[in-house]
């Protein structure tokens, strides 16, 4: 009967170090869960502020103006534009048309 009584409390004491390892891990991987939710979301907000800045920065105003001013690209206009064929020969001279300027416009 006595090993039996020591058999049982060895595996009520194996069964008690189990439930404590499970326990444990259990929260282990519960607060790193937290950590990965949590970092999910700051990397959530952080992606919709650079698409904000993202959408501010292409603005097609704010692309105009950096072209003019530092590529020193103007708008295309039939007074300034050259055309190439591929036969080597010149086409005719075609006659501007009256093309309203945006510059006019600000």
């Amino acid at each position: 009967m006595t090993r039996l009584n020591v058999l049982l409390v060895l595996a009520v004491l194996a069964s008690a170090m189990v439930l404590v390892h499970s326990q444990y891990e259990s929260r282990r991987l519960f607060m790193a869960l937290e950590s990965a939710n949590k970092d999910a979301h700051r990397l959530e907000i952080e992606r919709d502020r650079l698409e904000v800045e993202r959408r501010a920065q292409a603005t097609p105003l704010r692309v105009e103006k950096i072209a003019r001013q530092q590529l020193q690209m103007k708008t295309a206009s039939p007074a300034i534009t050259q055309y190439v064929s591929l036969s080597g020969k010149a086409p005719a001279p075609v006659a501007p048309a009256a093309v309203p300027s945006r510059e006019a416009h600000p």
